[in-house]
């Protein structure tokens, strides 16, 4: 249950503000929106802004003329406020809580809706700048999304320091210094006969030796132990380097920060973000990663249950990761992503003048079917460590 409560959290928030942004913009430009879900079909709940009110409507099975059971409206009720001028937009309810979508007007997206009219409330008869700020505006969204949320933790736990000492404060399970019985407060004096008087010399050490058999000695209770381990791996985010590791953690000292250091920490911490992705792209493309790595829904899913239990800064440490991750693979210029539709919109700017409709309709759906594809393989992922787990 804690899995499926974070996992609605987190991706209900992320992809949540990604559609507010795309609804904000088009507020702002005079789009009208025809349909704003919290939630994926079919409907539960709609609220209409119609004239002279609002129309609210529950939905749920019913019998059709036919006799047959069927998803549809079982309760309307008016909400009469004279003088309201209405927007026609739905604001909805629906079942599936993971996210949300945004339905404008004179747009050809994933519904494949052809009819463009290029009446003034369209998007496709507003400037190229316009559908632009309209397309990209999930993405911005997330990302202030992950600097705010970075921003928020940094305040709350202040500046990280890590203690120069080389004495273990904590050890990751089912690391190397895990399996070698290593406990916190054990201090290492030497690697490879090489002594060890700070943290930096240990970390430098491990560094370098990857997947090696190392000589440690260390100080327990003040007495010399010898130990022989088997270092790991880690990639560096930074520069994609191969790193060994034994999984251990210095201590770490929290001091408060100026308004200023936290705008600059966080601002680094989104641009990691971004990083990370890039990383995971570059690793599959090099072959250093597989296909096979790629998670989806259900990864996420178990991930925000973890993280969850662990505490409140790992599970939005998460969620920030997560709004970088959406916000990068959106803006990339795949058809049916929303860098694929300003890419669309660009090359009409370049041309002066729009592609036909029969190009836009072959062009999404290339894109589908290429997500599609993407989407099958991580749920196939998913479901192989589900098994092999």
């Amino acid at each position: 249950m804690t899995t499926l409560l974070a996992a609605i959290v987190l991706l209900g928030a992320v992809i949540f503000i990604h559609e507010l942004g795309h609804y904000l913009a088009a507020r702002s430009i005079g789009v009208r929106v025809e349909r704003f879900s919290v939630g994926y079909p079919p409907r539960l709940i709609t609220f209409t802004s119609i004239k002279e009110g609002w129309e609210f409507r529950l939905f749920f099975y019913k019998k059709n003329s036919e006799g047959k059971w069927k998803w549809g409206p079982i309760k309307t009720i008016f909400i009469n406020i004279p003088g309201r001028k209405g927007t026609n937009t739905e604001y909805c309810f629906a079942i599936i809580p993971f996210g949300g979508y945004v339905k404008v007007a004179g747009i050809i997206d994933e519904s494949m809706d052809t009819k463009l009219e290029y009446k003034p409330y369209e998007l496709m008869s507003k400037p190229k700048w316009q559908q632009i700020w309209f397309m990209s505006a999930g993405v911005i969204m997330n990302t202030v999304l992950a600097f705010f949320i970075f921003m928020g933790l940094y305040n709350y736990t202040g500046k990280p320091t890590t203690s120069n000492k080389p004495v273990i404060n904590e050890i990751l399970p089912g690391t190397p210094a895990f399996n070698a019985g290593f406990e916190p407060g054990d201090q290492i004096t030497s690697i490879e006969n090489n002594p060890i008087n700070t943290w930096n010399d240990l970390t430098n050490e491990i560094s370098k030796r990857p997947n090696q058999e190392i000589d440690l000695i260390y100080s327990r209770d003040g007495n010399l132990n010898n130990v022989k381990l088997i270092t790991s791996f880690q990639i560096n985010p930074q520069t994609g380097d191969t790193l060994g590791m034994m999984g251990v953690r210095a201590k770490i000292k929290y001091q408060p920060i100026s308004i200023i250091e936290n705008i600059q920490m966080s601002s680094v911490a989104t641009a990691r973000g971004f990083g990370l992705v890039i990383l995971s792209i570059k690793m599959i493309s090099s072959g250093q990663a597989s296909v096979k790595d790629l998670g989806g829904p259900i990864m996420i899913a178990q991930l925000a249950g973890e993280t969850a239990k662990a505490g409140m800064i790992p599970f939005f440490s998460l969620m920030a990761l997560i709004s970088c991750n959406l916000a990068f693979l959106n803006i990339l210029p795949i058809p049916g992503l929303d860098g694929g539709h300003i890419f669309i919109t660009i090359i009409e700017g370049i041309i002066r003048r729009p592609l036909s409709l029969k190009m836009r309709m072959s062009i999404q759906q290339v894109g589908m079917v290429l997500l599609l594809m993407l989407m099958v393989t991580v749920i196939i992922n998913d479901v192989g460590r589900l098994f092999n787990n």
